[in-house]
């Protein structure tokens, strides 16, 4: 390791990570008046560098990327998506264990993934804190629906959440906005569901529309993908972390990769090691207290590699469960052609991304079904801004060029209508990270290896899903496309209907459509993947023609659960508060502390605990316990 620059100032409260869990952090505690030390991976984001409202002509090869990555299905960097990163990141490899399936994005910004996200925010219901109770597998959360609710609230008016009050037990109620109008394939969706004994109602999304501290309301532009220039929609860098920079609380440091966490002769935290990625200077911050908010595998992975003599398996893991237990969100995706959308008026149906969903609506009747737990369906359609590739399907379809081709292309755009199943997944002994053994980073960090594991209850839900997205579809008379998407990013949708609007979350960097452009697959060292977001990884297991289209591990983008929270030292590295149970200045925020991960997309609950945390940690440093 190279000399190390040390620091002689202490500060309050190092936070490693800057995206939804380290924002919220950052800006609780500094509004309590802590002094923030910020560590972010990436550089600082600069809101000039946002493409919101830009068309593809504004853009350098109309947003295919430096070397026309977009025509090869390669990850473009930052064109019109707000994203910096993906699952192959230079100099930053990761492996896959031989017979697993593993995709790991990762993203290097100052707010990570939530400049990017698809802004879904769902509460846990009160049965999801109390899973083994409910049905005797996975574990139960040490806290209930009661501790978290709050903070839900918090969060809420914070931050402008969308919806409407609908009494159902699986989606609780929170703080809404006024939600946006249904579009007409929301209302198609919403009438087809009613007639299969299923309730659709207005979506959740982390996008105000009315004015919120500063925040104007948003203008419908439908780009959340590409960042909100307004900060009308939620991005821990633009909503929390800029504004907590204001009140001289907070210093960021960009473009540190953190290497480890270093203690003392008592084992707690004094400083936190970190790699200047400008110049590859090691150096390090001194620290009361660090919160770890680097993503729930990025977290692990420092843990396991902050090892001493106090903590020979790394730090706070005694237990020998950090990197255990990780989840990610089942996903599964079905299009179809719509005829009753051919031939209609066009119009601006752009919005705020999903203007309806479905909250799960077979809660209490799991005696009829073959797997446990449930899922929730995101719904796309609607006209989305045409850029590279979006008529592809089209082409390869119709004969001839011209004028004819041009019409086809017109009478299709806006008649298909996607939906993405998003199910919980019970965590399990098969599915965890750990610290590669040979495998290092440019900097000289050892790397993490992961293994993973569907179970038949995952597999199962799968069916539900082809079975009742089917059913939906051909109600409003839709033509299925073939076959059914595996739900890469936020669903990826099938080939043979991109060219017929957008699908609920594709990645579509062109468009700016919410949810991240993951590009390529995982390419893990010594291990390259096959190339494409519906494909294995090169060691996967071959494919068994008897199992459901799944999505393959981590390409939902919800991996949690890696550092969980848990009463008993023994089982858990956390306890409720999401403190170290053996290093009492340790604390992490981010969706490693996750028990179980529902089918509630995460991110609303990762800002609910990390403000819970944010306010346990500030009161135990007031009575100078940390």
């Amino acid at each position: 390791m190279a000399q190390v620059t040390s620091s002689t100032t202490v500060h309050d409260v190092v936070v490693v990570g800057s995206g939804a869990g380290g924002g919220t952090v950052t800006n609780v505690l500094a509004n309590m008046g802590v002094s923030v030390l910020l560590l972010e991976a990436g550089p600082m984001l600069n809101i000039a560098d946002l493409k919101e409202h830009m068309w593809p002509y504004n853009v350098p090869h109309r947003g295919a990327g430096p070397k026309g990555q977009a025509y090869t299905n390669e990850p473009t960097g930052f064109t019109y998506s707000a994203t910096y990163g993906g699952s192959q990141l230079d100099g930053e490899p990761y492996t896959v264990a031989p017979g697993s399936d593993f995709s790991w994005f990762r993203s290097r910004i100052l707010g990570g993934r939530t400049n990017h996200y698809g802004r879904v925010t769902l509460r846990l219901a009160d049965y999801d804190f109390k899973p083994y109770t409910t049905d005797s597998l996975g574990f139960d959360w040490p806290i209930s629906y009661n501790d978290l609710a709050p903070y839900y609230d918090k969060a809420e008016q914070f931050i402008g959440v969308t919806g409407s009050i609908e009494g159902i037990r699986s989606a609780p109620d929170g703080i809404f906005n006024p939600p946006g109008a249904l579009k007409a394939h929301d209302v198609l969706v919403q009438r087809a569901c009613a007639k299969n004994g299923i309730r659709a109602v207005a979506a959740r999304q982390a996008v105000t529309t009315v004015a919120r501290n500063g925040r104007p309301p948003c203008h419908y532009c439908g780009q959340c993908g590409r960042g909100c220039t307004t900060a009308s929609n939620y991005a821990s860098s633009y909503v929390q972390i800029f504004p907590a920079m204001k009140t001289g609380k907070v210093q960021v440091i960009a473009n540190a990769m953190a290497r480890e966490l270093v203690t003392d002769a008592s084992g707690k935290v004094t400083a936190v090691s970190y790699v200047d990625k400008t110049d590859g200077s090691e150096k390090q911050v001194r620290c009361r207290s660090v919160v770890l908010a680097a993503s729930a595998c990025e977290s692990a992975r420092l843990l396991l590699n902050s090892k001493s003599s106090q903590h020979p398996q790394g730090l706070a893991n005694s237990s020998g469960k950090v990197g255990r237990y990780l989840m990610d969100t089942v996903g599964y995706s079905m299009s179809a052609t719509v005829p009753a959308l051919s031939g209609m008026p066009h119009y601006n149906s752009d919005g705020y991304g999903s203007h309806l969903y479905v909250p799960w609506w077979l809660w209490d009747k799991h005696k009829d079904l073959n797997f446990a737990r449930g899922y929730h369906i995101e719904v796309g359609g609607g006209y989305g801004m045409p850029g590279i590739g979006s008529f592809q399907g089209a082409v390869n379809r119709v004969e001839g060029y011209g004028i004819p081709m041009k019409q086809a292309i017109r009478d299709n755009y806006g008649t298909s209508i996607g939906l993405s199943g998003r199910g919980e997944m019970i965590p399990n002994e098969d599915s965890y990270c750990e610290v590669d053994p040979e495998v290092k980073d440019r900097w000289g960090i050892p790397v993490l290896r992961f293994h993973w594991k569907w179970s038949d209850h995952e597999l199962n839900q799968v069916r539900h899903m082809q079975q009742t997205f089917r059913a939906i579809l051909e109600t409003m008379g839709g033509q299925i496309a073939a076959p059914g998407g595996r739900g890469g990013g936020r669903g990826a949708a099938p080939t043979t209907a991109m060219d017929t609007g957008p699908q609920p979350g594709s990645q579509a960097p062109q468009t700016g459509q919410a949810g991240p452009q993951t590009g390529l697959p995982n390419a893990p060292a010594g291990q390259p993947a096959t190339g494409g977001r519906g494909q294995r990884a090169g060691n996967a297991a071959a494919a068994d023609p008897n199992r459901p289209p799944i999505s393959r591990g981590g390409a939902i983008i919800h991996e949690v659960g890696t550092v969980r929270m848990g009463d008993d030292p023994k089982t858990s590295p956390l306890n409720k508060f999401c403190q170290a149970h053996e290093v009492k200045n340790l604390f992490v925020a981010d969706g490693a502390p996750f028990v179980s991960n529902a089918d509630k997309n995460p991110t609303h609950t990762i800002i609910a605990l990390a403000w819970r945390t944010a306010e346990y940690l500030a009161e135990e440093l007031r009575k100078g316990n940390v």
